[in-house]
């Protein structure tokens, strides 16, 4: 159906997109997307262990605690962050060995709790964005004379 050379080229495409939104993205982007990541594995590892693929199941969940243990772990500064950074790691720490559990007892209910987690530390990353934009709704300006919808409109044509 599909040419081989076209799809290389297509993957590698979705690649450099993929690289270009790390390099631009501020480090604060960064976790978003590092969470990001994390759970659109743990929903693919859902949905292979529904399916009873317990490689493409085990290769999700691997990739999930990578970016967790390499990406949110490793990006902790104990030193600056201390008790909050501290409990982090905890965490992180936690929803790995959750992640190992759900795979060796194939329970999804461990991967729905990561995700939770996951969702939630995500939305608050979102909620402390210095790069948000903050929108402030003005009040529509007020018109000098009310305009009646029915009243005839002036025309802007010429006549010769």
């Amino acid at each position: 159906m599909f040419n081989s050379s076209r799809l290389v080229g297509a993957s590698a495409y979705a690649n450099v997109g993929m690289e270009t939104g790390v390099i631009a993205a501020s480090p604060h982007k960064l976790i978003i997307m590092l969470y990001d990541g994390a759970l659109l594995a743990t929903t693919d590892a859902l949905k292979y262990m529904e399916e009873k693929n317990i490689p493409k199941k085990g290769k999700s969940l691997s990739h999930a605690i990578t970016i967790i243990d390499n990406g949110l772990r490793a990006s902790l500064d104990k030193k600056v962050g201390g008790e909050i950074a501290e409990n982090l790691d905890a965490l992180y720490q936690y929803m790995s060995q959750r992640l190992i559990l759900a795979n060796l007892k194939n329970n999804p209910e461990y991967i729905l709790e990561v995700q939770k987690l996951l969702r939630d530390l995500k939305s608050s990353w979102e909620a402390i964005d210095p790069d948000a934009k903050k929108v402030i709704q003005e009040p529509a300006p007020r018109m000098s004379t009310p305009y009646d919808a029915l009243q005839p409109r002036s025309s802007n044509h010429i006549e010769a």
